[in-house]
């Protein structure tokens, strides 16, 4: 069997889970670290027993393949020279930061005979999977996604476009299998003087239409993506791991005039397996049985390719509320 040679590139909070998943792997051994930050490098190899580097050259030279785990800004320019070393990479989302840096990430991507992947971590979540099962029956007219996050702990770096909403960008494009016909978005700014609050819709030839929700000012955390179809309508949970199938809708007309509607609900079965686990799988899988990755590079071009066109329609018109208008 063979066995990965990984590092990984920058290892703050989302880079140690990384680690933590790679020194737990079977198709992978986390041979080094490395981070700008010397003190974060080094507590981290501590921690999972491997060496610290410095030089991201260094660490390159021993490896098969990385996690690029580092801010956006760094992702083509790192990406670009693990390619130059024949490294294959799983770099986090976004793919990078504009997005002529990604059709030239692309590009080398597709002409180095490795993979690189891009870090859509929902695609791995078992909650859209067991979606994906469902809706493989049914004719979709409708699907409404809810991503809603506080203020406090959002990655306030980039807006909210760019840090929550290109997850749901991402499964949008994967479900209907097209790109859009029409794009249109509003969006508000009551924290960070940059985008906070986004509404987009987005319509395909044929069908179905699609709306997201994408926010980083709400109390309450939510990941809901919602299907209406001619069969059915499906609620599902990203969050809390559930999928709930509503079949088929009964009316009955009871005594004194009253009229009852109730529907057959199936809930679905989850599997508890962590995303991040099954994401490097797949990764590791794809290269030791030379298959393409679910998610390439031209993925996330796509991908970043319609959040800067929901970004633009956003900027034309933002509302600015809160703190922000104070300013």
């Amino acid at each position: 069997m063979t066995i990965l040679r990984v590092g990984v590139i920058g290892v703050g909070r989302m880079g140690e889970r990384h680690c933590r998943v790679y020194s737990n792997m079977r198709y992978a051994h986390l041979v080094g670290v490395c981070d700008a930050s010397l003190t974060l490098g080094n507590r981290v190899a501590q921690q999972y027993e491997v060496p610290f580097y410095a030089s991201v050259d260094e660490l390159l030279e021993r490896v098969d393949a990385v996690t690029i785990a580092t801010p956006t800004p760094q992702h083509f320019d790192l990406a670009m020279r693990c390619l130059e070393h024949g490294v294959h990479v799983l770099v986090e989302k976004p793919i990078t930061e504009t997005v002529e840096q990604a059709e030239k990430l692309t590009q080398a991507a597709e002409a180095s005979n490795r993979v690189v992947q891009v870090g859509h971590i929902e695609r791995f979540n078992p909650t859209y999977i067991e979606l994906k099962n469902v809706m493989s029956g049914l004719t979709p007219l409708a699907l409404n996604w809810r991503r809603l996050s506080p203020y406090a702990g959002s990655n306030t770096d980039v807006d909210v476009i760019f840090d929550l909403m290109v997850h749901d960008l991402d499964l949008a494009l994967d479900l209907v299998g097209h790109e859009p016909t029409s794009v249109t978005a509003n969006g508000l700014t009551a924290q960070s003087g940059v985008i906070d609050h986004v509404v987009a819709c987005l319509g395909f030839e044929g069908g179905p239409l699609v709306t997201l929700t994408t926010s980083r000012v709400t109390e309450q955390k939510v990941r809901m993506i919602e299907v209406t179809a001619k069969e059915a309508f499906v609620e599902s949970d990203l969050l809390n791991k559930s999928v709930a199938v509503h079949r088929r809708t009964i009316g009955e007309y009871l005594p004194n005039s009253k009229y009852r509607q109730e529907s057959i609900v199936e809930r679905l079965q989850v599997p508890m397996s962590e995303p991040l686990f099954l994401e490097l799988q797949h990764f590791a899988q794809s290269i030791v049985e030379g298959k393409p990755t679910q998610v390439p590079a031209r993925q996330g071009w796509r991908v970043l390719q319609l959040a800067e066109t929901i970004r633009q329609q956003c900027q034309e018109k933002l509302l600015v509320l809160g703190p922000a208008n104070a300013r």
